[in-house]
């Protein structure tokens, strides 16, 4: 966690370390950070209205298949990530994997 941190949001990490008696809600308190955590999720909500259209479609296998797809570039663009928004970009295609997945 701390390098992840050093690398893409070294003012959290900053501040991890100054304030060693504040709580956790205050040291992660960063809009980037919450943008970055909760883009999986929301993709993978938003991503179920266009599986159910794939799935209707092309079946259960096409649905499937898009699901891989996106999963696999997602967990590459992360793997490769330089910088916060290549994150956030991976992430969403993580969160549509899984949304088509369900």
């Amino acid at each position: 966690m701390d390098d992840f941190l050093k690398e893409f949001f070294p003012k959290i990490y900053r501040r991890k370390q100054e304030s060693l008696t504040e709580t956790d809600y205050c040291k992660y308190d960063n809009q980037l950070l919450t943008l970055f955590t909760s883009s999986l999720y929301f993709a993978g909500l938003i991503s179920t209205f266009g599986a159910s259209y794939v799935t209707r479609i092309y079946g259960r296998k096409g649905s499937i298949l898009v699901g891989g797809i996106s999963f696999f570039f997602g967990g590459v663009i992360n793997a490769a990530s330089v910088n916060i928004l290549m994150l956030i970009i991976g992430r969403i295609l993580l969160g549509a994997g899984i949304g088509f997945g369900n």
